[in-house]
């Protein structure tokens, strides 16, 4: 158990005020209570209560509101953090630099790497526009060995998936081992009947559905790539349900207006009308390439069949012909065949798969990663460029 430890250092990248990595993040503090918190800046002041979130320079600068012209000053801003005390391991969430990680006055502190993706920027800037932009572009060549100096300083790696523990090796020549993030699948199973939870409002907008439909739920950006789920709607002649929000929301309601079937926009659903909407879908479609997936998970332990895609992490915890199926997404032929299977899968099915990603799950593997008697990581060289 960790507490043998003593204390400990938590770190993360930004906390916003919404996902999956965040999500992470919150799950490991609520792990290790006594640990202290650690991160760039902080924009959900509410989400750990009274607990300090120490935050950097940053996050009193304008830099603040800008990623993209911040991301120069991370590596340097991440290897003078400050230790609040002595601490005796720290644990990164990690998904752009925060395992350059270290504090300047304690630099022998055993590091351990939770990766939900080596930076897409750098490494897979076709797979994320923001890694196109001029700032990042003018940065990214002189990072990658930087970034593999820093990955080799890791105690321990894991990754959020098989498909990211893939990336880390070729990015960064690692081993890792694969522990899957958690999923609320406990709450979301606790209630039989979501329905029953809506506020009046809420009800009268699932009501106004109709009783078989094809969904597609995320933020509205490209890469989420909603326009295959209108797509699965009109070769299964099924009306289609998206629900979310974002900037691609004229562009998608455009393409609803084309479409052959009806399809019909649920404007950023509460939590409880989004998992009653994956209990009542007959079919919850997710083309992305994620590094993980949360929302097929979920969408399954609401016993829901899930299409997916073939490439990225959903494709590990979909099972083919049982609980949905995968597909790339690139013909309608293809995604047609794979549509029917994923309709013919069962609810049972997938209600006992999502259990395997649970939040206890989680808690279990992270703690008896972190075990006694690990070699500390290599001290930082000042004579290294930092």
């Amino acid at each position: 158990m960790i507490e043998k430890f003593g204390p400990g250092a938590i770190i993360h990248e930004w906390i916003a005020t919404s996902g999956g990595s965040e999500n992470v993040f919150q799950a490991m503090a609520e792990i290790f209570p006594d640990a202290d918190l650690h991160c760039l800046w902080n924009d959900d002041l509410g989400r750990f209560g009274a607990r300090p979130v120490h935050e950097t320079w940053i996050a009193n600068s304008r830099l603040r509101n800008s990623k993209a012209l911040s991301l120069p000053f991370m590596p340097y801003t991440w290897r003078r953090l400050a230790a609040r005390r002595s601490y005796d391991w720290m644990l990164v969430s990690s998904h752009l630099f925060a395992h350059h990680a270290r504090f300047r006055n304690q630099v022998d502190v055993p590091k351990f790497v939770y990766v939900h993706t080596p930076a897409r920027y750098i490494w897979v800037p076709q797979l994320d526009a923001r890694g196109q932009s001029l700032p990042v572009r003018a940065v990214s060549h002189g990072f990658k060995a930087l970034d593999v100096r820093r990955a080799r300083e890791a105690t321990e790696v894991a990754a959020n998936s098989e498909f990211i523990r893939s990336r880390i090796a070729d990015a960064w020549g690692r081993d890792a081992k694969v522990i899957y993030p958690p999923v609320e699948v406990e709450r979301i199973q606790a209630e039989k009947d979501w329905k029953s939870k809506l506020r009046d409002q809420e009800l009268a907008t699932f009501e106004s559905l109709p009783q078989d439909f094809i969904l597609g739920a995320s933020r509205f950006v490209a890469y989420k790539g909603l326009d295959k789920v209108i797509e699965v709607g009109s070769l299964l002649k099924l009306p289609v349900v998206l629900a979310g929000a974002g900037p691609q929301e004229g562009y998608l309601r455009a393409l609803a207006e084309e479409a052959d079937v009806p399809v019909f926009f649920v404007s950023r659903p509460s939590t409880e009308l989004l998992y009653t909407l994956y209990q009542e879908c007959a079919l919850y479609v997710f083309p992305p390439i994620e590094d993980f997936g949360i929302m097929p998970v979920e969408a399954m332990a609401a016993g829901a069949r899930v299409l997916a895609n073939c490439v990225g992490g959903a494709s590990e915890s979909v099972i083919e012909g049982s609980t949905g199926a995968l597909s790339p997404f690139l013909g309608a032929s293809d995604t047609l065949q794979a549509a029917t299977t994923a309709l013919n899968g069962k609810r049972d099915a997938s209600m006992s798969r999502a259990l395997f990603f649970s939040r206890g799950r989680f808690d279990s593997e992270i703690r008896s990663w972190i075990v006694p008697n690990q070699e500390p990581a290599t001290g930082f060289l000042e004579s290294e460029v930092s």
